[in-house]
């Protein structure tokens, strides 16, 4: 295992030199003139030479390259070109509200999904099963910002049950009374997809002998799908799982902004719309080694889950 790791974490520094040098192409040849971006319409020559000279865009590339990679290692990305703001501040003040939103989302989504797929799975072809699978289906067929602007007007307006709109300080504030609606309108929507994707994954390994096996030895079926079923089909849904932790950190667009959380899925719409370089340039590397930190996570999870998979 220890070997394994090291592995991994070697592997992963030409994977992310291959990042950030393609991140550093793609804003400093077909990003626009940062200069020029921040100068405004109206900046003169000599301005736009000014803050050139001052973010180091004067400098040949080798040089400002080297400054892209310091930034990485030291953790400082300067300052937010549109409001100012220290870019690690930003990280540090939005990132809590994006997981005070998301953290439940994707917990509940699992928690809900799983027992569910398992249920109806094992009563594959039932009037349940069915029915289960059409609402699942026609769930899929309708987008998410159907979802907000009805469950807006539901259970914000008419019933009042939670506020459309609105944020605090405080975390414990946040999760009962600003975050339950978000959350629950995200549930419902990825609760039709997961619930089809782990039901798939069971109904693989309910059709494998070893189930067939173990029900002539007399087991019951609880222990057929709980010790066996599940145990074998988590390495997909592990998978799964790692795949959505990565957004995680980001959040939805769409939910911070419909609901206006403060979060860093918001901040980087923002940024995007600003062309605010540091701000994505920071996002877009760091989400890069989240996501390989993930995935060897998940590798490692993969052998707790199974001692029949081998690390290589």
């Amino acid at each position: 295992m220890a070997a394994y790791l090291i592995r991994r974490l070697w592997q992963m520094i030409p994977t992310l030199a291959g990042v950030v040098l393609l991140v550093f192409v793609l804003f400093k040849f077909f990003g626009g003139d940062p200069a020029e971006i921040l100068g405004g319409l109206n900046a003169s020559a000599e301005q736009i030479d000014a803050i050139r000279q001052e973010l180091g865009l004067n400098e040949p590339w080798w040089v400002q390259l080297w400054i892209f990679v310091k930034q990485i290692v030291t953790f400082n990305w300067g300052k937010s070109w549109a409001t100012n703001e220290s870019v690690s501040n930003l990280f540090a003040t939005r990132l809590p509200a994006t997981l005070t939103v998301m953290m439940p989302i994707l917990i509940l989504d699992v928690v809900l999904a799983l027992p569910i797929a398992m249920w109806v799975a094992y009563r594959r072809g039932s009037l349940a099963d069915r029915t289960i699978m059409v609402i699942t289906t026609v769930a899929l067929a309708i987008s998410f910002l159907v979802y907000v602007i009805v469950g807006q007007y539901v259970f914000g307006f008419l019933l009042g049950w939670f506020p459309v709109q609105g944020w605090s300080d405080s975390v414990w504030n946040n999760l009962i009374t600003y975050a339950p609606l978000p959350v629950l309108l995200a549930v419902m929507v990825g609760l039709a997809p997961q619930t089809r994707l782990y039901r798939s994954f069971l109904l693989d390994e309910l059709g494998q002998d070893y189930v067939r096996t173990a029900r002539a030895k007399g087991m019951t079926e609880r222990v057929v799908l709980f010790r066996h079923v599940l145990r074998n089909a988590l390495i997909p849904i592990l998978t799964n799982i790692g795949l959505a932790l990565p957004g995680i950190f980001v959040g939805s667009f769409l939910i911070e902004v419909f609901f206006s959380i403060p979060g860093l899925g918001r901040e980087v719409l923002l940024a995007v719309n600003r062309s605010d370089y540091p701000v994505i340039q920071a996002v877009t590397v760091y989400l890069a080694v989240l996501t390989m930190f993930i995935n060897l996570a998940t590798d490692v999870l993969f052998k707790l889950a199974d001692p029949r998979v081998v690390l290589k």
